[in-house]
């Protein structure tokens, strides 16, 4: 059975589970969340390189066959540390917002992303590298990551609001520049008449980290029957290295329903 293991500070994981689930559905899956020192970006580049091992260490005991960083900011600052610690015995794959992809359309787009990500030479360097040619909006979006934490529906849309004011008339593309966003890309997608397109990092890293153990993402995906039952399950969760069950509070995105009832594990004693 191939076994992953994803690390975040929060929910922010759970877009990359689900598209890992889609892709390969036979998969287990090991969640680390981290809510004790949320949100990463107000953390010391020391001090979330040290969250990041601390997480990947619980990870590491469960022997997974690759750990994913699913989350933007832990990447930046910590995915060379983890990989220094664990390849090449277990493939680290870190995460990077869409840019070339959205860069790819020609057209001028917006980047959601954390106070923290927007303002990092990280994303101007993304920006330069792939985007020179046309107009980049840099959108920051403070609490947005915060209130899906919580499932503060208000707040979700309230900052979502925010951050739809800060583009200009006819800017229509949004990359989604922390995982946490695409949990509500509904909502994003609903709050503004016209069309909207977001470029989002969960598929692609999902992509990436099967690829990188081997598996053929085509085959994996289409492998199953339709009467088949997917055998695949989020084996253990953990929230800031303790075992926990799911929050409820994925309840209220389509991708927690969906992982909820993936979920094998529960409390330790219950």
């Amino acid at each position: 059975m191939t076994r992953i293991g994803l690390l975040d500070s929060g929910l922010g994981l759970l877009g990359t589970a689900d598209a890992l689930f889609h892709l390969a559905p036979d998969v287990d899956l090991v969640l680390a969340m981290d809510p004790d020192f949320t949100p990463y970006g107000s953390l010391s580049a020391e001090a979330l390189e040290e969250r990041a091992l601390t997480s990947a260490a619980v990870l590491a005991e469960w022997e997974p066959d690759a750990i994913v960083i699913a989350c933007n900011t832990a990447s930046v600052q910590a995915l060379d540390a983890v990989r220094a610690r664990y390849e090449p015995d277990i493939p680290v794959i870190g995460t990077v917002p869409a840019v070339k992809m959205a860069a790819g359309t020609g057209e001028d787009f917006a980047i959601w992303a954390t106070p923290a990500t927007t303002g990092s030479a990280y994303q101007q360097n993304l920006i330069d590298a792939f985007a020179a040619d046309v107009t980049v909006a840099k959108v920051a979006c403070p609490g947005l990551a915060e209130a899906i934490n919580i499932a503060d529906i208000a707040g979700i849309d309230a900052a979502i609001d925010a951050a739809l004011d800060q583009m200009e008339p006819g800017m229509e593309t949004i990359v989604l520049g922390c995982t946490h966003y695409g949990l509500v890309a509904d909502r994003i997608m609903s709050a503004r008449a016209g069309a909207i397109t977001l470029f989002d990092s969960p598929v692609p890293v999902a992509k990436q980290a099967l690829r990188r153990i081997g598996l053929d993402v085509a085959s994996t995906a289409h492998g199953t029957g339709a009467e088949a039952i997917p055998t695949g399950g989020i084996i253990a969760t953990f929230a800031s290295t303790r075992p926990i069950a799911l929050p409820e509070t994925l309840r209220a995105y389509p991708a927690g329903r969906r992982l909820l009832a993936r979920e094998r594990s529960a409390v330790p004693g219950s």
